[in-house]
Parts: C-alpha cells; structure tokens; sequence
C-alpha cells in the first residue's frame, strides 16, 4: 500500500508518535489488493472476527505457557477488541489534534490481519479540515466503526459490554495522552477530542474524565491470564491499587 494521495507531513507525524498512530493511506473508492481486507468484514460477519479471537486466545496462551484452552474466551474476546480499538482510535485523535481528516468512515478503512503487533491499517486519503471537525469524524469512527465492532464481539462471546467500552474508553484516553506527552503543542487539542468522545452515551458509565490520572470503572480482564495478578493489571485498571 502506497500513500497515495494523503498529505507526507500528516502521515509522517502520524507514524513518529508511535506505531498505534502510522496509517497508509488508499484513493476513496479504490479496493485495495490482498492482503488488505475492508474492516467491515469484522462487525458484518462471524468468520474473520472469531479468526481473529481464537488468534489472540492462542498468542496469549503462549506468551504465559498455557494450553489456549486455559485461556478464558472472555478474555481473549477483550484482548482481541481492545487492541482493535487502540488501533482504530489512536490515528483519529492525533488527526483531531492537528485538524486532519483521514477518511475513517465506514467502507474506507482496511486492515491486515497479523499478530505480534500493530495490524497494517490504510484509511482514505488524508486532508485538511476546520480544526473543530476533527472530533466530528472521530465521533463517526466510535459510532459507525467502533460500535458494530464491539457490538459483534459481544455477541460471538459472552463478555460485559461494560468491560468492553471500558476499553474504548481506555483507549481513547491512552491515545490522547501519549499524543500528550510526545507533542506538547497538542496536548489541548488531544485531550480536548478525548473529552468530547467521552460525551458518548457509549462511554456513560464511565465515572471519570479523560486526563492523565485517568482511572476506568472496570478491567479489560488480562489479569486473569496471570497467577500473580499485579503483573497482568494495567496502570488505568479499576483494580491497581498501587497509589
């Protein structure tokens, strides 16, 4: 996948805050070849979404020495839809920030399904908008994107949909803080995108504000892959209990 048509600036920008932000970028319209796959494939059909699950039951059985049957569907499911998630969130907010548009609409966006990382992402040509559209187009991501995903990923398997948009939420708010931290001169923007994702009526339950001391009602549920439970909970985790 080339960058056809986006803006170098943006999508160098983009790829220097870390690999949960670099997108390629595809002409509107245009199908891209394999292994590209539409993303939409994941909210419209059971196939490459439970594909996906059993991959990453099986990735986590390993990296804790476990028979993948050991590993409860449920959290799998979460992994699986929490780093989806993070992926599709993170170049949406540091395109807010900066006033871009990246063509995340649903149909424009295209994935590569691989572990051990990152998935490969190309949205539609990136371009320049009203800096106070940005969050617009990352609200669209979270209502017409986000939300099919997590909606399929609950009904293939049993798991919360609290815990689940509680990864949303997390993802949201790690997103706008490493854009924070990494681009200083974004900080407001970022976090000012976060906030107005978290006015989603998705996100209600959730009982704090985006910002850096930010803690999630819920757990993504990792700590149950580990037998010392402090190993396997995340520092914006309802359960870290370490300040």
């Amino acid at each position: 996948m080339t960058r056809t048509g986006g803006r170098p600036d943006l999508l160098d920008d983009l790829a220097a805050l870390g690999p949960f932000f670099a997108v390629s970028t595809h002409r509107s319209g245009i199908r891209p070849r394999p292994p590209w796959h539409p993303l939409s494939e994941l909210a419209e059909s059971d196939g490459p979404l439970t594909r996906r699950i059993d991959a990453t039951r099986a990735a986590l059985a390993n990296r804790a020495g476990r028979h993948a049957e050991e590993i409860e569907l449920g959290v799998a499911a979460s992994i699986t839809q929490l780093g989806l998630v993070a992926r599709l969130i993170a170049p949406a907010i540091a395109a807010a920030a900066t006033g871009h548009r990246l063509g995340i609409q649903p149909g424009e966006i295209w994935w590569q399904d691989t572990l051990g990382g990152p998935v490969p992402l190309s949205v539609a040509a990136a371009s320049r908008v009203v800096a106070a559209d940005g969050p617009l187009e990352a609200q669209t991501l979270l209502d017409e994107v986000i939300a099919p995903l997590t909606a399929q990923t609950r009904r293939l398997i049993n798991v919360s949909s609290q815990v689940l948009w509680g990864n949303v939420a997390s993802a949201i708010n790690g997103a706008a803080a490493q854009v924070a931290t990494r681009r200083p001169d974004l900080s407001r923007a970022s976090w000012a995108t976060a906030t107005a994702l978290f006015a989603s009526p998705h996100l209600g339950r959730e009982r704090q504000s985006p910002g850096p001391a930010f803690r999630r009602s819920n757990c993504c549920l990792i700590y149950r892959i580990s037998a010392s439970h402090p190993q396997g909970i995340c520092g914006d985790c309802i359960l870290d209990r370490s300040d």
